[in-house]
């Protein structure tokens, strides 16, 4: 196999999107977009005047909908697997399997496996992911303690490494889990608190909730027994089971961020589109609900004795179906959109993502008039248009 990079196209620098039916992620009406250096320079209902030496590329979309590109902040970038054998190891993901997604910005993790994968290797494919043209960060740490780490601690690789924005996913209430203590786990919060005032990075804890029937008991605990914040404690997989997901909700009162997982649960729990409505036509905070993907790791079934019964690997498009799903339903585009794009980029920190406004970073989505995905930029490069994939990963096919 050979690798063409003498084949690579150099974007055109400017360009601009014309009467775009704006969400950033609220209604913004039909506006202009002005994209330089992979940033949004102007947003206006007037169109800019441009000079005519300027090598501008112009796309009118004529009224379709124009939105900030997903943030999927739980994929297993190396691959996930590995619990049915070494055969069972997910590869790495493929660029392309996010940004068909309309997915351009990842935070990488590791799960079950943070023994033959590391910190190391998932910060090595975040580097990658980088130059291959997405935005890329990722946690330190996996489902165990003592946590694995590139530098010896959870503080000093938040503080040290500039991808690293939190610890994750660190396993609670799962039989595959190191069974933390509740101090064992005041001890790595209170570490990744520490980074966060320290960096002005997301410092959380991101933690994998399994089927065990204490649920977020031992979260409930650490908040009240503690002063770190409960910003700090970020279950996911919440809507696993009904019960847990109740449970989740209330802990949005305290200030806790949930994540609800992209996958199917059958009777037990509940599917992420009916978590999400639930929680849209609820009173509780709006800003503090996210979802993801998993994208990358596997969705194993176990029987009551810890077998594995059956394996599934979860994609990015599992997320993006959910939004379809949504827009299907009838939800209006501006109430659902902030759980992929804002609402994520609030609890990361991540201050460049998550919105269409003036010196943000140029990631977004073209829906097409059956509002699904026609166009995808990623730092103002296109990646998909027309419907067609124009940037591969590097060893994609």
């Amino acid at each position: 196999m050979s690798i063409g990079f003498e084949t690579v196209v150099t974007p055109k620098p400017i360009t601009l999107i014309k009467n775009a039916n704006l969400y950033a992620p609220q209604a913004q009406g039909i506006q202009h977009l002005l994209i330089a250096g992979g940033k949004l320079v102007y947003i206006g209902s007037e169109e800019p005047k441009l000079s005519a030496p300027l090598d501008v590329e112009v796309l009118d979309v004529q009224g379709l909908s124009v939105l900030p590109g997903f943030i999927d902040a739980h994929t297993h970038v190396t691959g996930g697997g590995g619990e049915a054998g070494f055969a069972t190891r997910v590869p790495p993901v493929p660029l392309s399997q996010f940004t068909q997604a309309g997915v351009t910005t990842v935070v990488g993790l590791l799960g079950t496996d943070d023994l033959t994968r590391n910190t190391a290797s998932v910060l090595a494919q975040v580097y990658a992911l980088r130059e291959e043209g997405l935005s890329a960060y990722c946690y330190t740490g996996g489902y165990h303690l003592p946590p694995t780490t590139l530098t010896g601690s959870v503080k000093s690789d938040i503080v040290f490494i500039d991808p690293v924005v939190g610890v994750g996913e660190l396993a609670i209430s799962d039989h595959r889990s190191s069974q933390p203590t509740l101090n064992e786990l005041l001890k790595v919060a209170s570490e990744a608190h520490v980074a966060r005032l320290m960096t002005a990075k997301a410092g959380i804890v991101h933690l994998h909730l399994g089927d065990g029937e204490r649920g977020l008991s031992l979260v409930r605990e650490a908040i009240a027994t503690a002063e770190i914040p409960a910003k700090t404690y970020n279950p996911t997989h919440v809507n696993r089971r009904k019960a847990l997901f109740h449970e989740a909700c209330e802990l949005t009162s305290l200030g806790c961020w949930i994540d609800v997982t992209a996958f199917e649960t059958g009777d037990v729990g509940y599917e992420p589109k009916d978590a999400l409505l639930r929680y849209i036509n609820s009173e509780y905070p709006q800003d503090k609900l996210t979802i993801s993907s998993d994208g990358g790791g596997c969705l194993p079934c176990f029987d009551h004795s810890g077998h594995m019964t059956k394996m599934d690997f979860a994609n990015s498009m599992a997320m993006t179906e959910v939004f379809y799903q949504l827009l299907d339903e009838g939800i209006a585009i501006e109430k659902c959109l902030p759980f992929f794009t804002e609402n994520v980029a609030t609890l990361m920190n991540f201050r460049h993502k998550g919105k269409l406004e003036v010196g943000r970073d140029a990631d977004l989505i073209v829906l097409n008039q059956q509002q699904r995905i026609c166009h995808v930029m990623a730092n103002g490069n296109w990646h998909i248009y027309n419907n067609s994939l124009i940037k591969k990963g590097t060893f994609e096919d």
